[in-house]
Parts: structure tokens; C-alpha cells; sequence
């Protein structure tokens, strides 16, 4: 993803979250985004392993993952997650791990939870993550309308928008290929990507470390 990234000559690189929780390579994860994210939030999983939610408040296969995490992350990690928010703003952007009501914890996957946020907020383009579901939403006067961002998806950003790029790490929307968005701001403009990786190393990488097989099987799925 980043090769790709690169090849597109982005001036910045924005991560909504969850840089940690689910996989094999934690530390990994939290340097490649401490050199390369020019913008980073915290997110809900990022925070459980800092001690700072429940476990309790997961399900059993997240929680062992968590529990897993936070014994091997390293203190630099650590640092780095705990210097993080789960909200921010930049360049006539507002950036939310969750969505602007519940910056941790809400799922933006309703046409009431979307309004919610685009009420919530005032920049134009608003960018949540969470939920591992690509979606381009906007404003059509008080209803909401448009829906899933499958990869290849262009869409011109007139009026209000609410984005959410998918997920890297583990996409739930049947497309198991790591998710990300390019924007361009001035010409207001939004292409959804997605990429293809070796997920039968990933697989093995989180069944070696003894992590939840249920978590490694539903990456080949996308789900």
C-alpha cells in the first residue's frame, strides 16, 4: 500500500486509527506510521492496549489479540500510541476514528449515524474510520445518500462529504485487498484504492504467534 501511495506522490499521509490490535507485527506497524504518518489518530484498539479501555469491552477473539499486543508492544510504541488523539483537523478537513458524536467508539454505518456527524461537524469533507467499510456519503438536503466505495470508486467532492477509506489491515466489506484513499483537496476529488498482498503470510505470522485462528481465517474473506 504504501508503494502505492508513493507512486502517487502524495504530500501527506493521514492514519484514522488503530494502528495496533488486530495483527501479527504491532511494533512494525507503530514505526512505519511514526516515520510515515504525517497525521495520526488513536483508535479504539489502540487505546485497549494502552490500558486505557476495558477488555472486557471486546469480544473474545479482539481481547486475546489485545492482550497478545500489549505484551510484546515496545515502550517506543507505547509512546507513540499515547501521544495520540482520536480527532483532528487539517486543511478544511475533520478526521475522526469513529465518528464525531463517539470519536472512539460509534460504527458510521446508518443513515442516522452519518447525519449525526455531518451535524456534528462544520468542514466540508469529514473522514471517519472504524467500522474497516469503505463509504462515500453526502448531504443531498437533510438526507443522506450514496453508500459503499468499492475499489476504482472516483467521486468529485461538491457539497459535504463523509468518507471513510476501509482498512488496511483487515477490510470488512467482502474485499479482502488492503484499502486506502487518495484525496486531492484542491480539486476536490476522492478515488478509492484498493491492493493486493500476501495475506497467506499474514495468516501465518498471526497463527505462529498463537493469535485467535479465527482472526487470521476472515482476512481471505474480507469480513
Amino acid at each position: 500500500m504504501l508503494a502505492e501511495i508513493d507512486a502517487a506522490g502524495v504530500d501527506a499521509v493521514w492514519c484514522l486509527g488503530d494502528t495496533v490490535g488486530y495483527g501479527p507485527l504491532p511494533n512494525e506497524c507503530c514505526d512505519t506510521m511514526r516515520a510515515r504518518a504525517d497525521r495520526c489518530l488513536v483508535g479504539n484498539h489502540d487505546l485497549v492496549v494502552l490500558g486505557e479501555l476495558a477488555v472486557s469491552d471486546f469480544n473474545d477473539e479482539a481481547a486475546a489479540a489485545a492482550t497478545w499486543t500489549a505484551s510484546v508492544l515496545s515502550e517506543p510504541s507505547r509512546e507513540f500510541l499515547a501521544g495520540l488523539k482520536p480527532y483532528a483537523a487539517d486543511d478544511g478537513v475533520e478526521l475522526f476514528h469513529a465518528s464525531a458524536r463517539d470519536p472512539v467508539w460509534e460504527y458510521v454505518l446508518t443513515e442516522e449515524a452519518a447525519h449525526a456527524t455531518l451535524d456534528l461537524s462544520h468542514a466540508p469533507l469529514v473522514l471517519v474510520g472504524h467500522s474497516h467499510v469503505a463509504l462515500a456519503l453526502t448531504l443531498d438536503g437533510d438526507a443522506v445518500t450514496g453508500g459503499l466505495a468499492v475499489g476504482g470508486t472516483e467521486q468529485r467532492l461538491s457539497g459535504r462529504w463523509l468518507l471513510n477509506p476501509g482498512s488496511v489491515g483487515q477490510p470488512r466489506d467482502g474485499d479482502p485487498r488492503a484499502a486506502w484513499l487518495l484525496l486531492d483537496l484542491e480539486r476536490r476529488f476522492a478515488a478509492f484504492h484498493r491492493v493486493a498482498y500476501p495475506i497467506e503470510k499474514t495468516q501465518s505470522e498471526m497463527l505462529e504467534r498463537g493469535l485467535p485462528p479465527a482472526l487470521a481465517a476472515r482476512l481471505e474473506r474480507g469480513e
